[in-house]
């Protein structure tokens, strides 16, 4: 990998966040503010830990010099992500949404979550890989499900086609970055169309009146 490839991760990077701000937009009016707190912060940790990731690679490709806690926090920050975003989906769909209801459980999830990533300071060493490859499956599934069951609800194929997109190519790049032998093109590839797919699932939802406060309720 060369210093352009290193740049050109920031693309998806981008289209992820362009994805997630349509969304938050869009869902902030039909979430309380404990729901909104907890998918806007895991979106957001979600796009840190990718920038995360392209500033280790521009560094490392452009400067020689290798950060390795930029990468290392990558997989622990987007899978607490993916989940803290999921929650908030979850509270969305299937907890009675209101503005009275101000508390969020954000603060304290993050905090306990990084408590298990971090150093154990005990007798022995812990690898949680598994654990988080587990989680991170578990959030995306989450995130895009319930967002596929808003676009059948709106009855937007297009939307829904574009998240199941989205769900396939985020978990392929998650695969397909353990396999060092395979072009770097070919994973950025994968890596841009899930995300393209997903801001695309964002605008069109958007266009189906997803921003529409009641929108979920005149679909029932």
């Amino acid at each position: 990998m060369d210093i352009f490839m290193a740049i050109v991760d920031f693309i998806p990077v981008g289209l992820f966040l362009a994805a997630a701000i349509i969304f938050q937009r869009s869902l902030y009016n039909k979430m309380s503010k404990g729901a909104f707190a907890l998918f806007s912060t895991g979106t957001i940790t979600v796009f840190m830990a990718g920038t995360l990731k392209a500033i280790h690679k521009i560094l490392y490709y452009g400067f020689k010099v290798n950060w390795a806690a930029l990468a290392q926090c990558f997989f622990p920050m987007q899978t607490i992500g993916f989940v803290v975003a999921g929650l908030g989906m979850i509270a969305l769909v299937f907890h009675k949404q209101g503005d009275h209801k101000a508390y969020s459980i954000t603060i304290p999830l993050i905090a306990g979550a990084m408590l298990l990533a971090g150093e154990n300071s005990g007798v022995k060493e812990f690898n949680g890989t598994m654990i988080f490859v587990v989680f991170m499956i578990i959030g995306v599934a989450i995130v895009n499900g319930l967002s596929i069951y808003i676009g059948v609800k709106l009855k937007s194929i297009p939307a829904v086609i574009c998240l199941v997109i989205a769900f396939v190519g985020t978990l392929a790049m998650g695969y397909l970055s353990t396999k060092e032998d395979m072009s770097d093109w070919i994973k950025e590839i994968v890596n841009s169309v899930g995300q393209g797919a997903y801001l695309a699932s964002a605008i069109i939802l958007k266009k189906h009146g997803l921003g529409d406060p009641h929108i979920l309720e005149k679909a029932n």
